[in-house]
């Protein structure tokens, strides 16, 4: 059953504010009780609330719209995917398998699903998507910068009494709220007036914005710090309150309402209809590779000579040149962005071109 564009916009946002309306509750009470009452006590709310969502699943089992099995679309994209990359390897794997393992996966079995014209039809819709999707990995390694670097950065700074007044609770009441306001007043604002921007045109304005929330970090970055001599230890902070850090949540925030959002509909609406749970998958995945990235870029600064490297205090950031690590994210970003809109260019001159030749797909619903 397909609703439209309209219904997936309206379902991945919403989608995304149950998500950060869990995140906010988290950061506003668990982690005030947490660190006022009882760490075991936080833990064991957070434990009750999977258990509940894990029995509301069940109980919500009816309702759901199950297809039957219709075989393996990732395996038949995979060999696809060797017969045109390594043609040699095939061919020579090929002359050793017998003739039944060289078919794929919908040929042998005989259940409904996708022929092989299909496959191939579905196989190249993917190599067009997919380069795009991979555009966002240095999208989300600036974006994970709000759950490491950014942190560090605000441990440095006059942090207020006053504990859920912080930048970061800031950024997901942001989200939150935007979340509600974009889905019942802007896009249908928008949709009237026929303005309502593409998802690939929404997912540029978030690589905007998260490009501009990591240099409003690094000018941050640049105020001197002062001393403070407690004990035998002296330590470095920087003259400034917390709240400087609210543009850069709030940047890094509107960034997620736009990349993420966006992203995670193009995935679901662009891919084939056999293939749109595997290509959000696929999504997601691309985000733990961008954290992974970001990770692995931060311990290769670490080494000796990198602008991260202090050997005597590994947790104190005044040491490092976090301005050039913010800097140097910012052109990953810049350079994703080019390669992006050259790429979505491309994609879309295309998609106005005459439609490939195909067999019509079967619905396996």
């Amino acid at each position: 059953m397909d609703l439209g564009r309209h219904a997936s916009r309206r379902f991945f946002n919403w989608f995304y504010w149950s998500i950060n309306v869990g995140a906010m509750l988290s950061l506003l009470v668990v982690a005030f009780i947490q660190q006022n009452i009882s760490f075991l006590l936080g833990y064991c709310i957070i434990t009750g609330c999977v258990g509940l969502a894990f029995f509301i699943f069940l109980f919500a089992t009816p309702s759901f719209i199950i297809k039957p099995p219709t075989g393996s679309q990732v395996s038949s994209m995979l060999k696809l995917a060797l017969q045109n990359c390594c043609p040699r390897l095939w061919h020579r794997r090929s002359s050793r398998d017998p003739p039944s393992a060289q078919l794929l996966p919908d040929q042998r079995f005989p259940q409904p699903g996708p022929s092989r014209q299909e496959d191939i039809a579905n196989f190249q819709v993917l190599v067009k998507i997919l380069p795009i999707m991979v555009t966002l990995v240095p999208y989300w390694m600036v974006y994970f910068q709000m759950q490491s670097t950014y942190v560090l950065q605000g441990l440095h700074l006059q942090i207020p009494n006053i504990f859920p007044n912080c930048p970061t609770n800031k950024s997901e009441d942001l989200r939150v709220q935007s979340g509600v306001y974009k889905d019942h007043l802007l896009d249908p604002l928008l949709l009237r007036c026929k303005l309502l921007p593409s998802a690939l045109q929404k997912m540029a304005l978030g690589m905007f914005f998260g490009f501009t929330s990591v240099i409003v970090a690094e000018y941050i970055n640049h105020n001197q710090t002062v001393s403070q001599q407690i004990g035998r230890d002296t330590y470095y902070a920087a003259p400034l309150s917390i709240w400087w850090q609210t543009p850069q949540y709030m940047l890094i925030g509107i960034s997620e309402i736009f990349a993420s959002i966006a992203g995670l509909e193009f995935a679901y609406s662009e891919a084939p209809r056999s293939m749109q749970g595997a290509m959000m998958g696929i999504f997601f995945c691309l985000s733990g590779v961008g954290s992974l990235l970001g990770s692995s870029l931060v311990g290769l600064l670490s080494l000796p000579g990198g602008w991260l490297y202090s050997p005597e205090d590994n947790g104190n950031i005044n040491k490092y040149r976090m301005d050039l690590y913010f800097f140097l994210l910012a052109g990953i970003q810049a350079a994703a962005a080019l390669l992006f809109i050259i790429i979505t260019g491309r994609y879309e001159k295309a998609a106005k071109g005459p439609a490939p030749q195909s067999c019509p797909r079967r619905d396996s619903g």
